[in-house]
């Protein structure tokens, strides 16, 4: 299935978090054509989220405070999700144990 805008910005985001890479490591981490990963680093550049930086002949890409920002962002709704499907978990073993110690009671009271 082919990746949306939104997610090969996170993919190229996500892979500089760590250290500055070329474009072709790049590419190479995320598995994208490099025609296409052009245009993509270009509309971060441009939004300065990514900058380049020369080192001797090379040019690297890195990611800017704004592109840690928006990344945070990004990964925001998939962190809620884990902590909703935990607090679901959590309910449901409360109300498990409430159930429990109900029955305990009666027992109790019933001898």
């Amino acid at each position: 299935m082919r990746k949306s805008k939104l997610e090969s910005y996170e993919d190229i985001l996500e892979a500089l978090v760590n250290k500055p890479l070329t474009t072709d490591q790049i590419a190479y981490e995320i598995n994208v054509n490099c025609t296409i990963l052009k245009q993509r680093l270009d509309f971060l550049i441009k939004n300065s989220l990514i900058e380049e930086r020369g080192l001797g002949k090379t040019m690297l890409n890195a990611i800017t405070e704004r592109g840690i920002a928006v990344l945070k962002t990004l990964h925001f709704p998939k962190y809620l999700g884990k902590i909703t499907d935990k607090i679901t978990v959590i309910d449901e073993t409360l109300q498990i144990i409430r159930e429990f110690e109900k029955k305990n009671r009666k027992k109790k009271y019933d001898k």
